[in-house]
């Protein structure tokens, strides 16, 4: 007996691929033994059902088919078994036999919809939903499962049309205000949507998130007056809500009433019950507009109030770090990154910025002690074998110095950038150790990745000349540094003084004059003095030396040359 619908046959006329027919064949009314070996096989397919055997159970409900095919309970089992089996086509003919058998069952429909659902047939599952509210009594609390199907294939109209019907048999339901809202925001309405939403305020006049998403919607419509005053109404329920002193701040920002804007801000992050990551976003856009004088104060005082608010958060500390750092409180930001580390150790920037900046404010000691506790963290990151080394370096601990670059430079290979730096600090350290031999191949190693590099072609070319070694090569450099930089007066008195070394008292003095010009530094105007005596001028080298002196920062023979008034060097 073919079992298909009429609905089957429509889809057919329509061009739609037919629903499939249930296999239930014309046979003679079971016996009585028939139908209870049928129920007893029945019986033993649900304990093996019960326990996810669904093979043996799908062969035992098969058995009592055989029998009983007209049983709308067994269609409906074995289309559930094929179900759990991952064979939705398998359990087509069956649920629908058990719908055509029992239109009245909703546990059938629902099957059915689930299977069209499972295959795409979306359009079908739907129409099986509609056959369960027609011939199923008292199943409208099913219009919520259509609705649901219509909006996950994005069909808006069918599932406002289905909202009206279950405003219709159940009343006005505040999920179903939410719903219509959120369709008319897919749709791009935002008019209806604030209809909704005026609806939703009216009905649930304590429910402060409808105010708060009845703002963003006024002030996405670009009625920033309404907004401002949703929100005013919000914070007479709430005063203290952050979220709506927050929205307050952007809106005053939107009408140009920036003292407003900063009021409502710090009302916002003065709440604890602002989360620690919004705050730590909020900042992060202020970070972004920096350097700016005109928000830096009131940026400021944000980080500020949120490590009062989040005293235990190592974000907080790190983000002020962040912030104070691009605005110039380098101590402050590298004391609060110490901070950040001690609640959580384990972000390897934060490492990096904290010896960073030991090393912009000069701190050698710290920067050493800084980065020994990174690598006990991060043993393979050469950056703090890097910074552990120049500290030492900085501190004439030259030994340990050399051991920690080194070792960093073996951790840098394929990162060439790196290692020149690395090469850089490696010739000043095994200089200071007079291993000159590798002092020099670290400079050449540097000049011959960076020829320009102006750090080594003046301590390079300087500490040649002081050996007295390959002037030429010395005289070269420092001529190549002088015009890169013809105004440094340190590069100048570095040629200079190379020229001095290879007797070329003339044209050092050329060019001390023009350092001396633009720096009083105590060694430039020693080196002065020292090229005036080497031209026979012994009281204006005198003169030079007593400047010098006053300085502070002369060679140690500088009192002998004063008093002896002769070169010594």
């Amino acid at each position: 007996m073919a079992t298909g619908t009429a609905e089957a046959q429509n889809n057919k006329k329509k061009g739609k691929a037919p629903q499939q027919e249930a296999p239930a064949p014309q046979v003679q009314a079971p016996s009585e033994r028939d139908r209870q070996i049928s129920e007893a096989m029945f019986l033993d397919g649900m304990k093996y059902f019960m326990l996810e055997d669904y093979q043996q159970a799908l062969q035992l409900f098969q058995k009592a088919y055989t029998v009983t095919p007209n049983n709308a309970a067994l269609n409906y089992k074995i289309g559930e078994t094929y179900l759990h089996l991952r064979e939705p086509k398998s359990a087509m003919p069956f649920a629908l036999a058990a719908v055509n058998l029992e239109k009245t069952n909703a546990y059938y429909y629902l099957l059915l919809t689930q299977l069209y659902a499972e295959q795409q047939q979306y359009d079908a599952a739907a129409q099986a939903f509609n056959d369960l509210l027609r011939n199923v009594p008292n199943s409208n609390e099913y219009l919520f499962n259509l609705a649901d199907l219509y909006l996950s294939q994005s069909r808006y109209d069918d599932a406002l049309r289905t909202y009206d019907r279950i405003e219709k048999e159940f009343g006005e339901m505040e999920q179903l205000l939410v719903n219509r809202q959120q369709i008319y925001l897919r749709q791009k309405n935002v008019d209806k949507a604030i209809a909704e939403g005026e609806k939703l305020l009216k009905a649930y006049p304590t429910e402060m998130q409808y105010f708060l998403s009845q703002a963003e919607l006024y002030n996405a419509a670009r009625r920033t007056d309404d907004a401002i005053a949703t929100l005013n109404k919000a914070l007479r329920l709430d005063p203290n809500n952050p979220f709506a002193h927050l929205m307050l701040s952007d809106l005053s920002r939107q009408k140009g009433e920036f003292t407003e804007s900063e009021r409502q801000v710090k009302l916002a992050f003065a709440s604890a019950e602002l989360d620690i990551d919004t705050k730590v976003r909020i900042l992060v856009d202020f970070i972004r507009q920096l350097p700016n004088p005109q928000i830096e104060e009131v940026a400021l005082e944000l980080v500020d109030l949120t490590i009062e608010k989040h005293p235990d958060e190592a974000k907080a500390y790190a983000v002020a770090a962040d912030l104070q750092t691009i605005v110039g409180r380098k101590e402050v930001a590298r004391n609060n990154y110490l901070k950040a580390v001690k609640l959580d150790d384990s972000h390897f920037k934060i490492w990096q910025q904290i010896v960073l900046l030991d090393a912009e404010l000069e701190e050698p000691a710290a920067m050493v002690k800084h980065a020994e506790q990174a690598l006990e963290l991060f043993p393979n990151q050469a950056v703090f074998w890097f910074y552990s080394g120049t500290g030492h370096l900085i501190e004439k601990n030259y030994e340990k110095a050399v051991k920690a670059l080194e070792y960093g430079k073996r951790l840098s290979i394929g990162e060439p950038e790196l290692v020149l730096q690395f090469n850089m600090q490696l010739g000043d350290g095994y200089n200071s150790l007079k291993d000159y031999q590798k002092s020099d191949a670290a400079y050449e190693a540097v000049l011959a990745q960076d020829a320009n590099n102006e750090h080594v072609l003046n301590n390079y070319s300087y500490f040649l000349s002081l050996r007295g070694e390959n002037l030429p090569r010395a005289k070269q450099m420092s001529e190549q540094l002088i015009k890169l930089h013809p105004n440094n007066p340190t590069y100048l008195d570095t040629h200079a003084w190379v020229l001095y070394k290879m007797g070329e008292y003339t044209t050092a003095r050329k060019y001390l004059e023009q350092a001396v010009a633009i720096s009083d530094d105590a060694t430039i105007v020693e080196h002065y003095g020292d090229v005036l005596f080497k031209l026979g001028k012994q009281e204006e080298a005198v003169s030079q030396w007593q400047k010098a002196k006053l300085k502070g920062e002369a060679s140690a023979f500088i009192d002998r040359k004063i008093k002896e008034k002769k070169l010594y060097e």
